[in-house]
């Protein structure tokens, strides 16, 4: 089988397109042929090796996993003796978080215990892999604050992955929603759920005068210094990245006022299955930006690296 591969931290030049055995899988396993995939932050992440405390997981030195990739689609060819839950010809999506699970590749195994539920049964494969990283993120950190309907939130970066994500969740919980983004898409952010936008190329959205029971830095370019006055007496803060946050995460926890709380990912496969039950009640739609064929995956990192899609690159895998 092809396989993206390297083996070592770096830009996308050092990505290589190989021949590899194809795995087999264990008695626990599935063995999935991937239709699509995709190349997301998460993804940058683990090729680059940055931040650094990533490779705490990733490997310290050198990747520990020599295929990149974090989520996929695809169909399951064959079952070990051991699978109960699925079986061969069901067509799948997955996500296996920071660490990653070799995606980039036209087949990988993976237990029936990991992050793996069968697809929505009203999306094709490019769809289903736009249900994946930046919806497992958003809803983690959403249900962790149990936001109550008539709540009002400020999602900044509204059309990320992570950030149209967001806005769609918090829509379902009947949140009161302003977008930050660019004023070229208001329109699709208002589609979304958002009810007020802030084109951020014109103004500083922490010069808003309203206040928010919860802001989400989805594009983790901001502070809590800098949203704090934003906040409502007993607000939160949450950011999907950026360490210069992680100490107000900690002291602001003894607080009774004002908090940073980053949304610790839960259960992947409890995660997957409430996007799932969203997506087919009608409550989600997957984003996809650009689309790439699988030997164009390096043109694809540079594409996310700049930090302007729109939703979700997807991989296509039709080598």
């Amino acid at each position: 089988m092809k396989a993206v591969v390297r083996s070592k931290y770096g830009p996308p030049t050092v990505l290589s397109i190989k021949e590899v055995e194809t795995p087999v899988q264990k008695d626990d396993e599935v063995l999935i042929k991937i239709h699509a995939t995709t190349v997301n932050r998460t993804d940058c992440g683990i090729l680059w090796g940055k931040p650094g405390i990533l490779r705490l997981f990733t490997g310290l030195f050198r990747p520990k996993l020599g295929t990149t990739g974090t989520d996929f689609a695809g169909e399951i060819v064959a079952a070990g003796k051991n699978v109960q839950s699925f079986k061969v010809g069901d067509k799948v999506m997955g996500f296996n978080g920071m660490v990653g699970c070799g995606s980039h590749a036209q087949y990988i195994t993976m237990r029936e215990t990991d992050g793996i539920v069968t697809m929505p049964a009203n999306l094709s494969y490019k769809q289903a892999v736009a249900c994946l990283e930046g919806a497992f993120y958003a809803a983690s950190g959403i249900k962790k604050l149990q936001p109550r309907p008539g709540q009002k939130a400020l999602v900044n970066g509204a059309t990320g992955a992570i950030g149209s994500s967001a806005v769609q969740i918090l829509k379902f919980y009947n949140v009161s929603i302003t977008a930050v983004c660019k004023a070229e898409n208001d329109m699709l952010v208002k589609l979304l759920g958002a009810e007020k936008t802030i084109d951020y190329t014109t103004h500083d959205f922490t010069s808003d005068t309203d206040k928010y029971d919860f802001i989400f830095d989805s594009a983790g370019k901001s502070t809590f210094a800098k949203c704090k006055p934003l906040l409502k007496e007993k607000g939160v803060y949450a950011p999907a990245d950026g360490l210069i946050n992680f100490w107000f995460a900690f002291t602001t926890s003894f607080s009774k006022g004002k908090k940073v709380m980053f949304g610790a990912p839960a259960n992947v496969k409890d995660g997957l299955l409430f996007i799932k039950t969203l997506v087919e009640q009608g409550h989600f739609k997957p984003l996809i930006d650009r689309t790439y064929s699988f030997d164009k995956i390096p043109e694809a990192y540079k594409y996310v690296a700049t930090g302007q899609k729109i939703g979700n690159v997807v991989i296509t895998m039709d080598t």
